[in-house]
Order: structure tokens, then sequence, then C-alpha cells
């Protein structure tokens, strides 16, 4: 039996402004940790978010250059998680009205050019960073630096039109070169302004049904995008044609 590989791709890019999406302090890159917070980004009791005027204007850019549809209103809302590098226990996201939705871009040339869909653009903020005393999996310690918590981000959710490794590259390679054109991200994913979280199942050749996806979070490579694509496929693969089931 022959099985292809169903991807969706989720891409987060930092907005270039000034200041953070729903507070006053400076978003530069590379400033001495925890110099650029305050009361709201830290979460303090009390305080009041207030949207960034071109951080809204930022993600309509990209709607726009992507054919969405721009949504008549749209909300905000908490998505509730626990770790370290977010002081208020919560992100400020969108979920049920994003700012656009249903939009697409074409990637490849000729008679591999093909038609990505885009479901959905939506403004959140980004969260701090922790560093690692030595090695990641054998730190004796971890810090977290605060100076990301409030950065603004759009999120940038793909239908999962992919079918190969390569083409969600290409994929990327084109938000990105739409991201830099729009002067609205630098797009520079070794700093980490441009994040990758990657959505892949495997299903029969021919099927429409999707199989259950495995997700790959936090990729800043081309790359890492496609060896991990790669890797994943290759091992569900395995598992499918071994007989075991994927949950």
């Amino acid at each position: 039996m022959t099985f292809e590989a169903v991807i969706g791709l989720e891409v987060h890019a930092q907005l270039l402004t000034r200041s953070k999406v729903f507070c006053g302090c400076a978003t530069t890159f590379g400033e001495a940790p925890n110099t650029q917070t305050c009361p709201v980004c830290l979460g303090m009791p009390g305080v009041l978010p207030v949207l960034n005027r071109d951080a809204v204007a930022f993600a309509l850019k990209m709607a726009l250059a992507t054919g969405c549809t721009i949504a008549p209103s749209s909300r905000f809302a908490r998505k509730n998680y626990f770790y370290p590098d977010l002081p208020k226990n919560y992100q400020i996201s969108q979920y049920e009205q994003p700012l656009a939705q249903h939009g697409a871009i074409e990637i490849g040339d000729g008679p591999s050019r093909k038609r990505v869909g885009i479901r959905r653009i939506h403004l959140e903020e980004d969260a701090g960073k922790l560093v690692h005393a030595g090695a990641m999996e054998s730190a004796a310690s971890s810090l977290v630096d605060f100076n990301r918590c409030g950065v603004p981000l759009i999120e940038i959710v793909s239908e999962p039109d992919l079918r190969f490794s390569e083409e969600a590259v290409d994929y990327l390679k084109k938000l990105r070169a739409i991201l830099v054109y729009l002067d609205i991200c630098d797009g520079n994913m070794e700093e980490g302004s441009l994040r990758c979280d990657a959505n892949v199942s495997v299903r029969p050749a021919g099927s429409t049904a999707l199989g259950v996806k495995t997700e790959v979070k936090n990729m800043n490579s081309f790359r890492n995008v496609q060896r991990a694509l790669e890797y994943e496929i290759q091992r569900l693969t395995k598992r499918i044609e071994s007989g075991e089931r994927i949950v």
C-alpha cells in the first residue's frame, strides 16, 4: 500500500513594532535580561492591556497580501497554561474570532505550481525565554528572561494542503519573503523572529480522511523543518505498515 503525508504549518512571526502588543515596553532584541518589562507584560495584579495600533495594522497587511477575508470584528481570549516563561499563566491570543481567515498563497513554478490555503491569521503575544545553565537536557538550573513577553506575534495557520517536506519548506520560504517585503517582520529565524510548528499525519494515498497527527514545535530553520517532517513521515509510515495504531 502507498501512503501520503498530510502537512499543515503554524508560523509565528514577530512584528516589527517599537513597543509590545499590550504595553509600552520596547521590543529591541538582545538587550540585558529583564530590562524591557513592566507590570503589564509581567502580569501584575490590577493592570490592564492596551492594544498596539501598529500591531493590528501590520497583521492586516499580511492578511491582505495573502488574500484573506478580514473579520468585521475580532476578539482576544486567554490561552491558559503553566510554564516558567509565562508570568501571567495565560497568553493573550485569538480563537473564535481571529483577525482574518480563508486566504492562500501559491508555491512552485510551472506544472508544480500549487495553491496552499491559509486557514487563519491572528494576533497574539509572545512568551519569555528560558536560558539553561549548560545543555538543556542536563542543565542544573534555568533562568528566565521576560524581555520577550508581550512582543507582538501573528500566527499564520495553513490548511493541510502540503504533501511533501519540500513543499512545506517552499511554503515557509514564500511566507518569509512576503513578511520581509511588507517590512512587518525581519524574518530572522536564528533570533526567533520566525518560528514554525508542523502538524503531520500519514494516510493511504487517495484517501480523503485525515490521520492522527503529530505536532513538531518551535523549529527555527528551513533545514530543521524539512528534516523533522521527513523523520516523522518515515516514522508514522513504518508504524502503520507494521500494524500499529497511531494515537
